[in-house]
């Protein structure tokens, strides 16, 4: 798994360190969103601004990206191999209100909604709300 995690650090020009790497091997094993609080519990040794700037890389070059779920607590998932995270790529999500788990549905494309010509969408947050299949 290691050597596919330094390819995507070097496929999108991010130096490779040990923080980096570890950081990316939680996310990416995540079956759920995970927000800097979850992370900063699984790395207890790590400075909050080393851990900080390194999802602030990650988001910056498409590596993940943020979902509000409306918990006040930005969580951050992977990004597909050649999402740009352009407003037609995003995909839905899904939030749990039982064990409050943010879910990625990168298969279903969030809809298209028709705007005024003179808008320019840059980014858009999709998020449904109800019990998930686990806690049913």
């Amino acid at each position: 798994m290691k050597d596919e995690l330094e390819k995507k650090l070097e496929d999108k020009n991010i130096k490779i360190t040990a923080m980096r790497l570890l950081v990316l091997k939680e996310i990416t094993k995540s079956k759920t969103a995970v927000n800097f609080q979850e992370l900063k519990q699984r790395f207890d040794k790590v400075e909050r601004s080393t851990l900080y700037r390194t999802l602030k890389i990650f988001e910056e070059k498409k590596i993940i990206h943020p979902i509000n779920d409306g918990t006040g607590s930005v969580k951050f998932a992977i990004c597909q191999n050649d999402c740009n995270c352009k407003p037609e790529e995003l995909h839905v999500h899904f939030f749990c209100n039982k064990c409050e788990m943010t879910f990625c549905y990168n298969h279903i494309a969030i809809p298209k909604v028709q705007l005024p010509d003179n808008v320019i969408v840059e980014t858009a947050n999709f998020v449904l709300k109800g019990i998930c299949e686990k806690c049913q």
